[in-house]
């Protein structure tokens, strides 16, 4: 049988919300063993954002913490309390790398930076990750991603030249950053793997997203020319937007770039008359005509379906996707058959889906078998059965407090 590509590495998750759970969950797909602690008298605020199942709120029914724990041990642990070092060593000497998502100094305060952890597993690797790095005369300053959106140049990007910035849907820098700790971790064991030394991993959350816009800041390097926001347009493309379709709220994206796909797109719909006006004929005439050419365009889009609009345009190398709700997503042909979602039965809330990893390794294919745990749920099973812990030890820490 072939071994899961991290089976045999252990990580000791302490990170919270998004983006450090995410980073870890990725090599829990792929094999490793994580134990993810967590606290119940001060629990990771992400179990408490809904949606929860049903709509009944609880610690264990957000689809959250589930989604980004799956295939990890939740320990509950008392990380103030005086005996909880005990349980914490045992933890550190079984770890290959410890991970952390807090503010800055958090962890020493706890008794758990890196300079100590060395004292204890000389090769440790340690992953940090916040929003603006480890030092600096900011990376104290309090944040979420929703904050970080700004500070990176995304809301200044995003919404209408004529308007007040609107910014990408969410905490979009949250979603690059795990993929890239991701990453830095598989090369930090690699660097042990080769030198038989740990290494601290500081990953800035700001600086991972400022690579997503690296166009933007090349452009004022080069030409000091600041670029503002400009709805769906593109200055290398037209038409470059959304068009409405037939149904409720259906919209389909189109993109055109060169002459080629101009004259597809066209064609597909049965060469109109207004196509052949001079005021379309090359891309920078459409660009000085952009609006008129979205209003004729819509005209011919509302007439169909956006699937019926995609299949369309790509058979004739026309780009177009269908602008999918979280439905057609959950039900998105080419996602079931890359097997991207997974059913898995989660001990409150029941069967749900879980988003698998978004890529595939050939030779060992990742796996999701257990749903995001309940909080502390596996406190006894990691104690006992990981951490050899005996049954009369675990029941005098459990009688005095140290697990929560």
């Amino acid at each position: 049988m072939v071994r899961a590509l991290f089976e045999g590495v252990r990580i000791l998750d302490f990170t919270w919300a998004y983006v450090g759970p995410v980073a870890v969950k990725y090599l829990a797909d792929q094999g490793a063993e994580v134990i993810h602690v967590e606290s119940s008298t001060r629990p990771d605020p992400i179990r408490a954002a809904p949606p929860f199942k049903d709509g009944i709120p609880g610690i264990n029914r957000s689809a959250y913490p589930a989604c980004f724990n799956n295939n990890k041990y939740s320990l509950a642990l008392n990380l103030k309390h005086p005996r909880a070092k005990e349980i914490l060593e045992r933890l550190i000497n079984w770890a290959d790398i410890v991970a952390e998502s807090f503010a800055p100094g958090a962890m020493a305060r706890l008794g758990i930076s890196y300079d100590n952890l060395v004292k204890i597993k000389p090769d440790i690797i340690m992953y940090s990750t916040c929003q603006q790095g480890q030092t600096g005369r900011h990376s104290k300053i309090a944040a979420l991603g929703t904050q970080l959106v700004a500070l990176s140049g995304f809301t200044q990007l995003t919404g209408w030249p004529d308007r007040d910035p609107t910014g990408p849907f969410g905490p979009y820098p949250d979603t690059i950053a795990p993929p890239i700790g991701a990453a830095a971790i598989a090369a930090a064991l690699d660097y042990r793997r080769r030198t038989g030394r740990g290494i601290h991993i500081d990953l800035s959350q700001y600086e991972a997203a400022i690579n997503f816009l690296a166009p933007v800041i090349l452009d004022y390097t080069v030409n000091k020319r600041i670029q503002r926001a400009q709805g769906n347009h593109c200055p290398y493309a037209a038409p470059h937007g959304i068009f409405p379709c037939k149904g409720e709220d259906r919209w389909c994206a189109i993109a055109v770039f060169t002459d080629e796909e101009w004259q597809a797109l066209y064609e597909a719909m049965g060469n109109p008359q207004w196509v052949r006006r001079r005021e379309f004929a090359t891309l920078l005439q459409r660009k000085k005509n952009e609006d008129e050419l979205e209003q004729q365009l819509a005209r011919w889009t509302i007439n169909y379906t956006a699937e019926e609009i995609m299949y369309k345009l790509q058979g004739v190398g026309v780009p177009a996707g269908v602008v999918e709700k979280a439905e057609d997503v959950q039900n998105d042909p080419q996602l079931a058959h890359r097997h991207y979602f997974w059913q898995l039965e989660h001990s409150e809330i029941g069967k749900h889906n879980y988003e698998g990893p978004p890529f595939r390794l050939s030779k060992t294919p990742a796996e999701l078998n257990r749903a995001g745990p309940c909080l502390g749920q596996d406190t006894e099973y990691v104690c006992r059965n990981i951490l050899g812990i005996s049954e009369e030890l675990f029941s005098r820490l459990s009688a005095d407090g140290v697990f929560e």
